[in-house]
């Protein structure tokens, strides 16, 4: 079998991300060869339907034509400058369009999700300094919330399992009561449970805003907390908080956003507009690295100065690459080409139509918004949880559970046999399993 020779020397050399090596040695790892709409193929051939959108990031299938030519129309004629002191046009046409889709002036770039809450948390309190408020320098941010895994990124990630060994190294942030609707009252609605949360968010400021720079927020979905999902309405209050408190509001849509909710960005369920937003994942539709911060001419304005230390000198070796600004701009234009929002709801029903099957399954907090699906598997245990991941993947079906939530993010372009295949394979694997 050819698979086997690929897992031997990747396990003999390379170290995988979020793994516990020792543990998947004795498993073993999925060697993939290629991809073809929602569909990855190993090196037998045997393919795999990838529900999770590898990680989130792919929204219209596996090697997509649309978006990989203007990847190869921009290799005949640049591959990267510095974008300190120069520009390029891939660079220029982003910023426009980011611009446009979310009202925020001007586009700041990284290379990943970690890397643009880097920059945007540094850019507030740098804003308050300019401004000559150096005390508002503190972060706050949801309970159980991700905004990933460099050290200013941890400071407002609220897993243990990804700060405890870090923990000297930290900044200390405060976090703030979970809207997440898991968490109410029995009786209590989504709606009256957020609004009882923006209540011990409006106490903690009325206390402490005189120290606070920013409040970041998942808008909507905790995403990496096991897809945690909360009313709109506490969107809206948070932004009339923030704004009546003087702090600055990040809103990281870096697995949301592009459509993932139903709504181009998340935000605009709430019908606000943020101080700052934070993009990756979907922006290139899955195809190269790259992460964007845009904010408001407010922002901007605090660091047009005649002194250099006073502006914001952030930067990264491939900042803004121009083939990874041109993936962006083909999954830009996917979306201006193909009806995509209004498609996703058609697709969304039928999903959640065939989801109702899944009722005589002993699962909890069944929920979905726009193209995610989530439930939970109470009183299953991790040997239970790898079993039902593990015969997924053997019947071709790429599922990660997180905890003891079962999730599908699959790819947009997803059609109605794949649906039926993911929904009735995941069924199988867990009542066969529990």
């Amino acid at each position: 079998m050819k698979n086997q020779y690929y897992i031997d020397r990747s396990l003999k050399s390379l170290w995988n991300p979020c793994t516990q090596m020792k543990i998947q040695q004795a498993q073993s790892i999925i060697p993939i060869r290629r991809g073809d709409g929602v569909w990855l193929f190993d090196y037998d051939d045997k393919k795999y339907l990838d529900a999770i959108s590898s990680w989130w990031v792919n929204l219209f299938g596996h090697n997509q034509s649309e978006i990989k030519k203007y990847i190869t129309d921009q290799l005949d004629l640049v591959e990267h400058v510095m974008l300190a002191g120069l520009t390029h046009e891939p660079a220029i046409q982003l910023s426009e369009k980011l611009s446009n889709l979310t009202s925020l002036s001007h586009a700041f770039y990284g290379s990943d999700g970690s890397n643009a809450i880097e920059i945007a948390i540094k850019m507030s309190v740098h804003y308050w300094k300019n401004k000559g408020q150096p005390t508002k320098n503190k972060i706050i941010y949801l309970e159980n919330s991700y905004h990933g895994e460099t050290l200013g990124a941890l400071s407002v990630t609220d897993i243990k399992l990804f700060r405890k060994n870090y923990a000297s190294l930290i900044k200390k942030n405060n976090p703030i009561k979970t809207p997440d609707w898991r968490y109410a009252d029995k009786g209590e609605t989504a709606e009256s449970y957020a609004l009882r949360c923006i209540q011990d968010l409006e106490r903690y400021l009325e206390d402490h805003h005189q120290y606070i720079a920013a409040f970041i927020l998942e808008p909507l979905v905790q995403c990496a907390t096991g897809m945690g999902m909360y009313h709109s309405i506490y969107l809206a209050k948070a932004r009339e908080l923030c704004t009546q408190y003087h702090i600055h509001l990040i809103d990281d849509e870096i697995a949301v956003g592009f459509g993932r909710t139903g709504k181009m960005f998340a935000f605009e369920h709430a019908n606000i507009k943020p101080d700052f937003i934070c993009l990756s994942k979907g922006l290139t539709g899955g195809y190269l690295p790259l992460s964007a911060v845009l904010t408001t001419d407010n922002v901007y304005s605090a660091f047009y100065e005649d002194k250099i230390e006073k502006g914001f000198l952030h930067s990264h070796s491939y900042t803004g690459n121009p083939l990874a600004c041109s993936a962006a701009l083909g999954t830009l234009n996917y979306f201006e080409n193909h009806d995509v929002i209004n498609q996703n709801h058609k697709t969304s029903a039928y999903i959640s139509e065939r989801m109702k099957t899944f009722s005589i399954l002993p699962i909890s907090n069944l929920r979905n918004i726009g193209m995610i699906w989530a439930f939970d598997l109470e009183g299953v245990t991790k040997k239970t949880l790898k079993k039902i991941s593990t015969k997924a993947i053997d019947r071709g079906l790429l599922i990660r559970p997180i905890g003891h939530t079962i999730y599908f993010m699959p790819p947009y372009i997803i059609n109605h046999d794949e649906v039926d295949f993911m929904i009735d394979t995941a069924f199988e694997v867990i009542h066969s399993s529990i």
